[in-house]
């Protein structure tokens, strides 16, 4: 059965197949595309049992991506899933304090864009070749520290594709920023952008938007589309590692099949979440998602008062990744929760860019009941990573540990609950090993980030991943080019149009 795709502010509900949503990434009207109906699992739970990360992902995403034949979706994902991963389970599960970590950051780039980005690419010239696209694809994306070298390492070199990526110059981490600089490929270009994450998106949204500067790509033979989670390309495949983690629960006893799990997911554009979101309407046992957030806690506010306000300092945290105040995947929630009425959802979405901030109503508050949502401070998420050092000697990155921080406060909130939790573990410390050592209380914290990486490996008594060893053998290919947000479109057109 195909299952198409239409855009959140398609008021004539315009349908397309999945292979031409992952090619354009965005809607034209600025919507982003959601299946038309959220499919059901066609196997039974205890079979998760039997799959390997790699047959499981068949199993899910053949489900969304329809128009992809069996022999064109296997061959991606086997692409995408091999010895470009440091263990073959790919998304294994630890145990610290009774709770299961899942640890999504065994990819080349040690993050858990990874798990996605490993796969676009094949899915994107897959599709292209489908549609019989002519034209060179243009990936523009804006990333608050993981994605953009994710998918540069994903998309570099690949034929019929050039990659764009901004950031904000000062909110990544130093390993963060280093591994963008140090990345090889003559398709790949990055800029550190003037102002922050979200400042960076919305212009790149802008551009992908601009009706004048597409028809002049189209001259040119090039097409925009992005690699951000408001692509189903990037989003659908974070849907598989729930369900994966249900299963390795299942297979250490630590939770009966068919019972239900609890989730808490450190939040930021809110794609990792609403890709649990899914799973669980799809038919995963998922009790609650737990929406774990940082210092810049306006999606708390959101699930807990019905008010998105992003009229709010916004704060340089050490869990970079969260520091985001526009989530763009939250307008797909709105869709769902506003029973698919699209014109409640352009009109939220208007309120955001008029004023900066819209409310929901009591009772659509009220069916945000599979939702937790709470938020961790600096003091809070380094006394977490001190916390689970003391119980067993593991070391979490600031992003796990705020959401392990908010998997303690649901449990203080619901003492009767015995549902097990499994956080969503997105980082290796390593990314971050400054901001670790502060919660480890180690003056390294304080040396430069290669000194410091030393200093946490010395600490962990965990060998450096195959990242940070290629990350200490090279020397910067780039120099650092910061440009304004208001010349980021001018940035793209230089790259694409001077000879």
């Amino acid at each position: 059965m195909s299952l198409l795709y239409r855009s959140t502010r398609d008021l004539k509900a315009n349908t397309i197949p999945a292979s031409e949503a992952i090619l354009k990434g965005l809607s034209s009207d600025g919507g982003l595309y959601v299946p038309t109906s959220i499919p059901k699992i066609d196997f039974d739970l205890s079979e998760l049992l039997d799959f390997s990360y790699q047959e499981l992902a068949f199993r899910v995403l053949r489900l969304f991506y329809t128009d992809f034949s069996e022999s064109e979706l296997r061959k991606c994902i086997e692409n995408a899933y091999g010895d470009n991963f440091d263990t073959s389970l790919i998304a294994p599960l630890s145990f610290h304090d009774n709770n299961g970590y899942l640890e999504l950051f065994h990819g080349p780039t040690i993050a858990f864009k990874d798990i996605a980005l490993q796969l676009l690419p094949h899915l994107m010239t897959t599709a292209a070749k489908k549609n019989k696209l002519q034209k060179e694809i243009v990936i523009l994306t804006a990333t608050s520290g993981d994605t953009g070298k994710a998918a540069m390492d994903g998309f570099a070199d690949v034929e019929g594709t050039k990659i764009i990526v901004f950031y904000p110059k000062d909110g990544v981490s130093f390993i963060q920023e280093q591994q963008m600089l140090t990345q090889k490929g003559k398709n790949t270009f990055i800029y550190a952008v003037d102002g922050n994450f979200d400042v960076a998106q919305t212009n790149v949204k802008r551009i992908l938007n601009n009706d004048k500067l597409s028809q002049k790509l189209a001259n040119g033979n090039y097409q925009f589309s992005s690699a951000n989670s408001i692509n189903i390309g990037r989003l659908f495949p974070q849907v598989v590692y729930y369900f994966y983690a249900y299963s390795q629960m299942v297979k250490q006893h630590k939770v009966s099949l068919g019972s239900a799990i609890n989730f808490s997911v450190p939040t930021g554009n809110f794609g990792d979440i609403l890709a649990g979101y899914y799973a669980q309407k799809m038919g995963l046992p998922i009790n609650k998602l737990l929406c774990a957030s940082n210092k810049n806690n306006v999606l708390t506010e959101f699930f807990n008062e019905g008010i998105y306000d992003k009229n709010r300092p916004f704060y340089v945290t050490s869990s970079p990744s969260m520091d985001i105040l526009v989530s763009s995947n939250l307008e797909r929630l709105l869709f769902y929760i506003n029973n698919e009425d699209v014109q409640a959802t352009i009109d939220l979405m208007t309120q955001l860019s008029n004023n900066g901030k819209y409310s929901i109503s009591s009772e659509i508050k009220d069916s945000l009941s599979d939702f937790f949502a709470a938020f961790a401070d600096e003091e809070q998420t380094a006394n977490e990573i001190s916390r689970i050092y003391k119980i067993d000697g593991s070391i979490i990155d600031p992003h796990t540990a705020v959401a392990s921080y908010v998997a303690r406060l649901y449990k203080e909130k619901y003492p009767d609950s015995t549902i097990p939790t499994v956080i969503v573990s997105t980082a290796s410390p390593y990314k971050f090993p400054q901001s670790v050592l502060i919660g480890l209380h180690d003056s390294a914290a304080f040396e430069t980030g290669f000194t410091a990486l030393q200093a946490l490996k010395n600490k962990s008594h965990v060998e450096f991943p195959s990242a940070i060893e290629q990350l200490l053998s090279k020397h910067n290919r780039r120099t650092k080019k910061v440009i304004s947000s208001s010349d980021m479109k001018k940035a793209v057109e230089k790259i694409l149009f001077t000879k």
